[in-house]
């Protein structure tokens, strides 16, 4: 089940780095920091989870 968590965390975390980006450009600073925010959080937990379960997960 760890890895739909690994394909979830993903997911926003893309999903956060556009909006991070289209933010910036258009020079929003409250929804820049909302958005680098989830980035980092989200991007954070996918990275763990990646190092702790591994891809492919190993199957218990």
């Amino acid at each position: 089940m760890s890895w739909m968590l690994l394909v979830i965390f993903g997911l926003i975390a893309i999903l956060a780095a556009v909006g991070t980006l289209q933010t910036l450009k258009n020079k929003e600073i409250l929804g820049f920091l909302f958005n680098f925010g989830t980035l980092v959080i989200f991007g954070g937990f996918t990275i763990a989870t990646l190092i702790t379960q591994g891809y492919p997960p190993a199957l218990h």
